[in-house]
């Protein structure tokens, strides 16, 4: 499995939690703070569908390698049984 697929999730989860963080503090901070943050909470909301989006595909990727595998399964039994 591809090195950068395996360490997205844990991105995903470290980048959200620093999100929470900042959120709280910046609600508590000064309003330019806040004008910025509501910026980068709109390429968060992208970047987190994204993520999301990914983890389908690496999912439905899964799905089809597993299939695959046992297609090729049956058609040898099917094979070795002529």
């Amino acid at each position: 499995m591809d090195r950068g697929i395996q360490k997205f999730p844990k991105l995903v989860e470290e980048l959200a939690r620093l999100r929470d963080e900042i959120k709280l503090k910046i609600h508590l901070g000064s309003k330019e703070m806040q004008a910025e943050f509501s910026q980068i909470e709109d390429r968060w909301k992208k970047f987190e569908n994204e993520a999301k989006v990914d983890q389908s595909v690496k999912d439905v990727s899964d799905a089809v390698d597993i299939l695959g595998e046992e297609i090729r399964e049956a058609f040898n039994r099917i094979r070795k049984a002529l």
